[in-house]
């Protein structure tokens, strides 16, 4: 019995450390201005067509987009507010990553939203990639309680029209997860 209470404290004592070591290793990663998160891309009908990655570099955020299996043409890729993909409309995602309560587009005098990201290009071959650094937020707003999600619309934004730049449905959708 002894020697169980032992082993007990020494599992919860390690516990502790570990926890420790975790917010020690997550402190000096936010003193260096290392944040990542990644998210896997999911139509609606679940395959994976993609993946995201979002990291805080020199105090902006850096997004980088690769999809494959998609329909070709222009795309509209946003960042949204919650970290949920429910399929087959996405819409759990909420609406575009807004910290600074602006208007959607980058050609909109009162834009753009701190989510819009430009049109995404997919070949004939299914592929596309985008890489486009964010201003108006932080990582830490961006991984708030709730989360973030990158979506794909079905068609090309056009930049100004308020709330989501006419692009259409949302066909594929990823949670960003820290890593």
């Amino acid at each position: 019995m002894k020697a169980r209470g032992i082993a007990v404290g020494a599992v919860a004592i390690g516990a502790v450390l570990l926890g420790g070591c975790v917010t020690k290793a997550r402190n000096e990663r936010y003193m260096a201005g290392h944040f990542r998160a990644q998210a896997e891309l999911h139509d609606a009908g679940g395959k994976v067509v993609g993946t995201a990655v979002a990291e805080q570099v020199e105090g902006s955020i850096r997004v980088l987009v690769d999809v494959n299996g998609i329909s070709p043409g222009p795309h509209g890729v946003h960042v949204h507010t919650i970290g949920v993909c429910t399929p087959p409309d996405f819409t759990s995602a909420g609406g575009h990553w807004n910290p600074g309560a602006t208007k959607h587009g980058k050609e909109n005098p009162m834009g753009p939203h701190a989510g819009d990201l430009p049109n995404m290009k997919v070949d004939e071959k299914g592929h596309g990639h985008i890489s486009f650094t964010l201003s108006g937020g932080t990582f830490d707003q961006l991984m708030d309680q709730d989360g973030a999600a990158l979506v794909v619309h079905a068609g090309e934004d056009d930049y100004k029209s308020d709330p989501a730049g006419n692009s259409g449905g949302r066909i594929a959708c990823g949670v960003f997860q820290t890593v």
